[in-house]
């Protein structure tokens, strides 16, 4: 028997799975097939879910949830407890990063435990950028990354007019 529970919930950005466990949340994955939203979020679920929403609507600038990263490497943890650092409506490059966690070469590996960051949106791996200010990979595209940025930074991360 399992003692994960899941749950489903409808963002302006998707359908979202959160996957929990008594020691907290486990995973937030934006999912790409259709599944049905879960009607009644168990109650180990409800505070990620009520603020995952209340970030997508601007009134959460940050996350008050406990995580559960068993099974994890030292390193990733490292680097995503580093990422929860990184304010809301910032960013940072991976080189700073990497530097940040000890490891100032280790730019490429910062880059895959962000790729392996298995708490999407809240664990803010979206918020890190490349050393020359470029968006630099995401798991869910560059469209979603520069949307999140955009949408916590909306000076820096506009959207450009045109002149003509």
């Amino acid at each position: 028997m399992s003692t994960y529970q899941q749950a489903v919930i409808s963002t302006p950005h998707g359908l979202f799975e959160i996957i929990g466990s008594p020691k907290g949340i486990r995973s937030v994955k934006r999912l790409e097939e259709a599944k049905p939203v879960t009607k009644n979020i168990p109650e180990s679920l409800q505070a990620c879910a009520t603020q995952l929403q209340e970030y997508f609507a601007g009134k959460r600038t940050t996350f008050d949830l406990s995580f559960d990263f068993e099974g994890a490497s030292d390193f990733n943890i490292k680097v995503w407890k580093a990422l929860l650092e990184v304010p809301y409506g910032h960013t940072t490059s991976y080189a700073a990063l990497a530097e940040k966690v000890g490891s100032p070469k280790g730019f490429q590996a910062v880059g895959l435990a962000n790729k392996y960051n298995p708490i999407a949106i809240i664990v803010p791996c979206h918020r890190c950028i490349g050393k020359n200010g470029h968006l630099t990979g995401y798991f869910y595209g560059l469209d979603m990354k520069r949307a999140l940025l955009q949408m916590e930074n909306p000076k820096s991360f506009g959207v450009q007019g045109s002149l003509f």
